[in-house]
């Protein structure tokens, strides 16, 4: 299975965190202190009416990312 990137999960889908795209360090801490780390399970709650950014549902908190900071996550989509 080829792992698919935030940005293009469906509302409402739940996914693994499984790694991230080569970046900017300073970018990786960023998103490793809101919790987005590998492993942690994530849940897209919406779209903006864009598209733009995303609120996701990571660990009781929401989180909302633009489409190019979720692009660079990697997930495993789960059943």
């Amino acid at each position: 299975m080829t792992p698919e990137t935030l940005d293009q999960m469906a509302v409402g889908s739940r996914a693994k965190i499984i790694g991230f795209a080569k970046t900017e360090s300073h970018f990786r801490r960023k998103l490793l202190a809101l919790g987005l780390m590998p492993g942690a399970v994530v849940e897209i709650r919406r779209l903006a009416p864009l598209g733009d950014p995303m609120q996701i549902q990571l660990r009781g908190a929401s989180v909302s990312l633009r489409k190019l900071e979720a692009a660079i996550i990697y997930v495993e989509l789960e059943a």
